[in-house]
């Protein structure tokens, strides 16, 4: 999935890291010639790169960023109360990531942008990507909640 870089960083090895707009550092190394990247040599070849989207493989299998907290969460809904809007496409804001719990019975999890048709139960939770519609779908009888995650303050 497509991400727009909105800052930088180095690694522990002081290798350079973008910083993505999900929340996920990738490695933008210049190792000629392997990998062409002198932009990143500079301050000023780096600020020339924001905006710049970069694949973040890390989103398309849907990792939390490491660091990430919960800030809020919905009340428990059920089959009978679960809002429209969640049954419809809609997102989260960008840099916002979610978990779908489900506490009792099972709830579809879909995500079109990246196939994704996912039964999820107490076992198995949903995390929501930034930026990506997607949709659920009460299996009968269900309870779940969905909690929010953002980068610490």
């Amino acid at each position: 999935m497509e991400r727009p870089i909105t800052g930088f960083g180095h690694d522990d090895q002081g290798d350079p890291i973008a910083i993505l707009s999900c929340g996920h550092p990738q490695h933008v190394r210049h190792n000629p010639p392997f990998i062409n990247r002198p932009w990143v040599t500079t301050e000023q070849g780096r600020s020339s790169m924001l905006g710049t989207t970069l694949n973040c493989v890390r989103c398309d299998r849907f990792e939390l960023p490491d660091g990430f907290v919960s800030y809020k969460q919905t009340p428990v809904f059920t089959e009978e109360t679960v809002p429209a809007g969640l049954k419809k496409n809609h997102s989260t804001k960008t840099g916002i990531w979610a978990k779908i719990i489900v506490t009792q019975g099972k709830l579809r999890y879909r995500v079109d942008a990246l196939g994704t048709d996912t039964e999820l139960s107490q076992d198995k939770v949903g995390i929501v990507v930034p930026e990506v519609l997607h949709s659920v779908e009460p299996l009968g009888a269900v309870r779940f909640f969905v909690e929010f995650y953002k980068k610490p303050d």
